[in-house]
């Protein structure tokens, strides 16, 4: 085996590629050579407290990596977790701005007493260099501006955060308060620290670059102040603290406080920030957030976040590049579903996902519920690539990237949006439905999910299941299976047969208009009682049923909201009371071979996902795996960066275990929930629930008719 010697010194970090010995994902390596099939081979620092050492030497294959300068491998490898440093790298204006970091500039960290800023005032180098192998770690040495820092006791070491501790980096350098401008300490009873590792300063060119816009930032803050642009639920705004730093959040409320005669703004910020709220104002709740994250102001104290419409100079040094979020190249072999082992350090955090672009999040949401965890759908990625059509060749390579690096760039799902054949998929907001159809149908050539007959004998097949009903055949507060079984009663639908994926789209019309302002999800369906020409057993003696009655499922007398059949016997005897005598029961198709004290299999189906929408914007909830608790949040446009021009979605993925102990609770518990009193995350699913996607445990989804080309 040939090799080619290396001259100059390169780095890389590894972003896919099985596990094994001698590397893995998120290890850190030093370039030697490079064989003549174009492997790397190098020297690896793996994740531990003495990462500054080579491990061992190894091979890695090239597309299976990304390149960094020795300053970004530098400040990656002072962060011990391999997936935050993945994480950090998809989140390429946060780390450039790290890259970038001088002494005296003002940032945001995560900290044990929650979201502090403070201010750089050195780069340490970390560990000594033993040999010439050795590569330090770079950390940063910030100064946090708290209270407390102005006690007259002996100042503390201080704290040392590396890359990943860094979650906002400021770009407001005017806006501090005079005590901590140029560096200056006033009043703070510590003297500098000098560090023979200490931070250069960048210069001269860097401080006046930063001089000369600050002019043209304070007429843009000035000019954004006083546009008086109208604000509403939901816009992303910034508000100057008393203590000159900027805080940015998002409006959750509206309206004129108890003892105020002006209007206020409830907003939940980005970060913790100590002496704020969970929601609640002088002893009144307003909407509800974790704690320390709701800020109450006026309206007119708020300005729109000037991060959305303006971008801050980028500045540049020697020993530093703009990382780009690296390329994922499609290996040839198909990804299994992520296991629930890995879901969470894989999946949770930003720049994870699938990233939106253009309301696109009626796709994001949907892709990422169908194909990130659940198995039932896997078998649709598993035919040969050379066979495929390009548009599902598209859709396997989206799948594997979500499944191989958590993350899908927007490109990708553009590309999808535009083989689909219509120009609206690619820059209009659809619905879901409309998609999985188009989804299900022409690209995938699957047969309809869905079999459904009626009292007429004439069978449809259907993708999804709509909800029909009148509000008034239902309680204030319905389950899904409520819903499901009254709709199919109503309908007089039944299933022909067992569905390996049933989708049900809820009674709600446009963004505006729900008939249910809260349902209640049904971890488990029981569809045994609305499949066609199946046993099903009498509601009160349990053996078979003949009878089924619509007009007896409200009855308060005999367990509202579950279907109603009956026996011959039982069903004379229920309808002899004089409030059922007006009723219409109706003859069940009853199958000729089977005992009438036969026991009857129940036919489960178990939720994996739940797509909602709140002013016109999708996102999804997804079980993950067996564990009650093993939920995530989905959001593909949970932030932006940048202006509509140059800039770009940030979309976020967050563990939610409240979901499922919330979901854990008895029904009883269920429906006397508030849901002004539930967990953010809980009221808006119990409030925006549009589409839920169940599965059948026992069944794979057939493999799809592919015409070979």
């Amino acid at each position: 085996m040939e090799l080619k010697t290396v001259a100059e010194e390169k780095f890389f970090i590894v972003i896919r590629g099985k596990s094994r010995r001698g590397f893995s994902r998120g290890c850190i390596g030093r370039v030697e050579a490079e064989t003549q099939q174009g492997d790397l081979m190098g020297l690896l620092y793996c994740g531990a407290s003495s990462t500054g050492s080579p491990k061992c030497g190894g091979t890695v294959k090239k597309e299976d990596t990304f390149p960094l300068t020795r300053h970004q491998a530098q400040l990656l490898l002072f962060i011990f977790s391999l997936s935050k440093r993945l994480e950090l790298l998809c989140n390429p204006q946060l780390f450039s701005a790290i890259c970038e970091l001088s002494q005296d500039d003002l940032v945001v960290v995560k900290h044990k007493k929650g979201h502090l800023p403070g201010l750089v005032r050195n780069l340490m180098q970390i560990g000594r260099k033993e040999n010439k192998d050795d590569l330090h770690m770079l950390g940063f040495e910030v100064e946090l501006m708290e209270n407390d820092n102005l006690s007259t006791k002996k100042p503390a070491p201080l704290p040392l955060f590396n890359a990943a501790d860094i979650i906002q980096v400021i770009p407001s350098y005017p806006s501090l308060p005079p005590q901590w401008r140029d560096g200056q300490s006033v009043g703070l009873n510590r003297k500098a620290v000098t560090r023979i590792n200490s931070m250069p300063s960048i210069g001269c060119r860097a401080r006046q670059v930063r001089e000369n816009n600050i002019e043209h930032s304070a007429i843009q803050s000035q000019s954004s102040s006083t546009s008086h642009v109208p604000l509403e639920v939901g816009s992303t705004v910034e508000v100057l603290s008393n203590s000159g730093i900027i805080m940015y959040g998002v409006v959750r409320w509206l309206g004129v406080p108890a003892g105020k005669t002006d209007e206020w703004a409830g907003i939940e910020l980005d970060y913790e920030v100590n002496c704020c709220s969970d929601g609640t104002y002088e002893n009144q709740r307003y909407f509800t957030c974790q704690g320390n994250m709701a800020l109450f102001v006026p309206v007119t104290k708020c300005s729109p976040d000037s991060r959305l419409f303006c971008s801050s100079p980028v500045r540049k040094t020697p020993n530093t590049e703009i990382p780009q979020v690296p390329s994922f190249e499609e290996s040839g072999e198909n990804a299994p579903p992520i296991p629930e082992s890995e879901a969470l350090s894989l999946l949770v955090g930003r720049m994870k996902g699938i990233q939106g672009h253009i309301n696109s999040c009626y796709l994001d949401a949907t892709l990422f519920s169908l194909f990130s965890s659940s198995v039932t759908l896997d078998n649709i990625c598993q035919k040969p690539a050379d066979k495929d059509q390009p548009i599902t060749c598209t859709l396997r390579k989206i799948v594997n990237c979500l499944r191989r690096q958590g993350f899908v760039p927007a490109e990708s799902v553009m590309n999808l949006r535009k083989q689909l054949g219509c120009d609206t998929f690619q820059t209009e907001e659809k619905d879901p439905e409309e998609f999985i159809t188009v989804l299900f149908e022409k690209v995938l050539c699957l047969e309809p999910l869905l079999k459904l007959r009626s009292r007429q004998e004439t069978s449809q097949g259907a993708y999804t299941f709509q909800i029909f009903l009148e509000k008034e055949q239902m309680v204030q507060m319905p389950t899904v299976q409520q819903l499901l079984d009254t709709s199919c009663l109503s309908g007089d639908l039944k299933f022909e047969d067992v569905p390996s994926c049933l989708i049900i789209q809820m009674p709600r019309f446009g963004n505006k208009y729900k008939m249910f302002s809260h349902i209640i999800p049904s971890t488990e369906l029981d569809i045994t009682d609305l499949l066609y020409n199946s046993p099903r057993e009498c509601f009160i003696c349990g053996n078979l049923a003949e009878y089924e009655c619509l007009h007896c499922l409200p009855d308060h007398k005999l367990q509202p909201g579950r279907i109603k059949q009956y026996c011959a016997t039982c069903n004379a005897q229920v309808h002899r009371h004089h409030s059922r005598q007006g009723h219409s029961p109706k003859t069940l198709e009853v199958p000729t071979d089977v005992a009438s004290d036969a026991p009857v299999p129940r036919h489960m189906m178990e939720l994996f996902a739940v797509l909602c929408i709140h002013t016109s914007h999708y996102v999804s909830f997804v079980k993950y795996g067996r564990d009650p608790r093993s939920w995530l949040f989905f959001d593909s446009m949970a932030d932006r960066c940048g202006n509509d021009q140059i800039g770009y979605n940030i979309p976020e993925i967050q563990a939610c275990p409240e979901l499922g102990d919330f979901l854990s609770q008895p029904e009883e518990e269920l429906a006397r929930t508030n849901p002004s009193q539930a967990p953010e995350l809980v009221r808006r699913l119990l409030c925006d629930s549009y589409m839920f996607l169940y599965q059948n445990p026992v069944m794979a989804l057939s493999k799809p008719n592919h015409q070979e080309p």
